[in-house]
């Protein structure tokens, strides 16, 4: 899998599961969202990680080390209330996230041997 690949499936995993998380809740906690959002940013990076750029790739890669580092309060109340719905959707944001990052360092590995080799 390439990053860009992964890049995306983690932003549609983090809109999903926001979505369900706030119809869940019954649309009162608008909170609920913000991992949409930053799904919705990684969207609008997609075509820029895919065509290898730089910047955005870079730029990417700090949104989802961001998600990445967020998700632990989410995660950890979610284990704390034992609601099977909120660890079920914290843990795919968690691993779709962290498999992300995975790839997105991977890349950059890549390209570092590619220049200097």
């Amino acid at each position: 899998m390439k990053a860009h690949t992964a890049s995306l499936a983690n932003a549609i995993v983090l809109i999903g599961c926001s979505l369900w998380a706030f119809v869940a809740i019954g649309g009162t906690s608008w909170t609920a969202l913000i991992p949409g959002a930053f799904g919705v940013a990684l969207l609008l990076c997609y075509r820029g990680i895919r065509a290898e750029n730089k910047m955005i790739a870079h730029i990417g890669a700090v949104l989802t080390l961001v998600i990445l580092i967020a998700l632990y309060m989410p995660l950890s109340s979610a284990l704390e209330s034992g609601a099977l719905g909120s660890i079920v959707r914290s843990l795919a944001m968690v691993i779709s996230t962290l498999v992300a990052m995975v790839f997105f360092i991977k890349s950059f590995r890549d390209a570092r041997r590619a220049r200097a080799g």
